[in-house]
């Protein structure tokens, strides 16, 4: 079987200790993914990958087939996009530090026109309050009616929600996974996760087989945000995930919005945080739209 440049920056995306900035150093030195991943140990180090990485790199490549793992994505019917590619999503490579490769599995091949589509995540609690769930609803399915495609990230509650009112407005929504794409989590997901992939697309940073870990949940937020003009938070905790993706979509110029709620319900304090610091406040889809110019849309 043929390799193709693109095989071989899977095959160094799966190994945990070359990200995108230290690739990108790589590359600088070596030119090719092939290439760093033929390379002696010496010309590694020579590069600067350091002593410690470099021997665990080099048991890593060792015991890794490229051709194995090119096998399994095809036959799983999971794409590869790198960050040099046409498809690869243009508002995540405004990011800083973005990935140089993202996974995604879609029956409609939605990574060949998700570019031409106004994208807005929704995210908020894994415990939403019945409120909680029917701002969700309500908000999402009317951003559906207007075109938008909804992002978010599969977890319980709010997550859940979003994605499926998406789907139940006969709308587009992309799945963002804190994992490798062999896998769902929350396993109850399953079907919701088969849905979406027929109706708008899966989407991972993380290569197959890779560990569910808090750590690549809060690097999945940062996705979120990334493929999102704009995020809405329906529901939340002081201290939540929720804040760690608003602080992404700050961090790169997309908008904040936030849905008020009582003063009473703990769940309410994300959203309240988030207004006084600036988040737009929403009651209908109106408030979310009109932030949009047609000049910020086409970007």
């Amino acid at each position: 079987m043929k390799l193709e440049e693109k095989d071989y920056l899977v095959g160094l995306a799966a190994f945990n200790g070359i990200g995108p900035k230290r690739l990108g150093q790589l590359q600088e030195y070596f030119g090719l993914a092939k290439k760093i991943w033929q390379v002696s140990v010496k010309s590694l180090m020579a590069a600067g990958l350091g002593q410690r990485l470099t021997v665990r790199f080099d048991n890593y490549r060792k015991k890794t087939s490229i051709i194995s793992l090119k096998l399994w994505l095809e036959n799983n019917l999971i794409k590869v996009i790198t960050i040099d590619e046409e498809n690869y999503p243009k508002l995540l490579k405004e990011i800083s530090n973005p990935p140089f490769l993202i996974f995604v599995k879609s029956a409609i091949s939605f990574e060949k026109e998700w570019n031409n589509y106004k994208t807005i995540a929704v995210v908020g609690s894994r415990r939403a309050t019945a409120y909680g769930q029917q701002a969700t609803q309500k908000l999402t399915a009317a951003l559906v009616e207007r075109g938008w495609v909804i992002v978010s990230g599969l977890a319980r509650g709010v997550d859940r929600i979003a994605h499926q009112a998406a789907l139940d407005g006969k709308g587009k929504t992309i799945a963002v996974l804190g994992h490798g794409l062999d896998k769902i989590y929350p396993p109850e997901h399953h079907w919701l996760a088969k849905q979406i992939s027929q109706h708008g697309a899966l989407v991972s940073e993380m290569p197959p087989f890779s560990a569910i870990t808090k750590g690549n949940f809060v690097i999945r937020n940062r996705i979120v945000a990334g493929l999102s003009q704009g995020v809405l938070v329906t529901e939340g905790a002081g201290r939540s995930g929720t804040k760690i993706t608003t602080r992404y979509a700050a961090d790169f110029g997309r908008e904040v919005f936030a849905v008020p709620g009582s003063i009473n319900n703990p769940m309410s304090q994300a959203p309240a945080d988030l207004i006084k610091l600036g988040a737009k406040l929403v009651t209908n889809v109106e408030d979310i739209i009109e932030e949009f110019s047609p000049s910020t849309l086409d970007k």
